[in-house]
């Protein structure tokens, strides 16, 4: 399993940052939950609908923050495996709105250098989703900016027997003996083994569970949850984030016998 990575300050980003907010103590990598676009829309009166498109511009708006600032990765639940049980309309509108966000904004993401991957078992999209995020997922590869990860028909247990089924696999072959499995060999086959794990995990609108979302990464992140919907998560409601991620202390089951290391993370 992969630590938390110690961030080395992008000096070009440190002028971006809100006051309050101390550039080389920013998270590596932050994950968020994006919950509530439903609720957002019914206070209003509008359908759900309506909730899921101001939840795109909110997740356009701490995407870019996220890039300006310095942090280095974005992971976000988009849509879960057991989301498939919510109304079909609704169902089919997500695909739809993911799609038509996907091709209007890779322009922007290009631009902005932004590496696009779309993490979960994506076979089961539909088919012109999944040639649109092929597409930008091959576009964007080698872009040097902000990591942009997108769960998208994604379930942390189903990741973690898709790992044990892929090792038994090898397994089997002949490719590795079962003895050596540790777990750096096990992340490896998980969705997310590019990345460091995530130092944050954000959930928006006042729930307190990790709804299956990157079990095995979310090992040793920080957690902060906030009563604000999705839809209203904005740069100050991001800034209060990472002020409070600031005032933790990482020890990672050790003991803190050295703050230099948390001055750097």
């Amino acid at each position: 399993m992969s630590r938390p990575s110690v961030i080395s300050a992008d000096h070009s980003k440190i002028c971006k940052c809100p006051k309050g907010l101390n550039p080389l103590r920013l998270p590596t990598h932050v994950a968020v939950i994006m919950d509530g676009n439903g609720r957002w829309a019914k206070s209003r009166g509008l359908p759900r609908i309506m909730g899921h498109r101001a939840g795109v511009e909110a997740l356009k708006t701490i995407l870019r923050l996220c890039s300006d600032w310095g942090v280095k990765a974005l992971t976000v639940y988009a849509f879960s495996t057991e989301n498939w049980s919510r109304p079909g309309d609704e169902v089919s509108f997500l695909m739809t709105l993911f799609e038509r966000v996907l091709q209007s904004e890779l322009e922007s993401l290009q631009q902005e250098k932004v590496r696009i991957k779309f993490l979960g078992d994506l076979v089961d999209l539909p088919e012109s989703l999944q040639t649109s995020i092929s597409e930008a997922t091959k576009i964007t590869s080698g872009n040097t900016g902000i990591h942009f990860n997108v769960c998208t028909n994604y379930g942390g247990r189903r990741e973690l027997v898709l790992a044990a089924q892929k090792l038994a696999e090898r397994a089997v072959k002949g490719d590795l003996d079962p003895s050596l499995i540790d777990e750096n060999i096990f992340a490896g086959e998980l969705f997310t083994a590019s990345e460091s794990d995530p130092d944050l995990l954000i959930r928006t609108s006042g729930e307190k569970r990790i709804s299956n979302f990157l079990l095995w990464q979310l090992a040793y992140a920080e957690l902060y949850v906030t009563d604000v919907l999705w839809p209203d998560f904005n740069e100050n409601e991001l800034t209060n984030a990472l002020i409070d991620y600031q005032t933790r202390c990482r020890r990672f089951g050790g003991l803190e016998t050295d703050t230099s290391n948390q001055l750097q993370n």
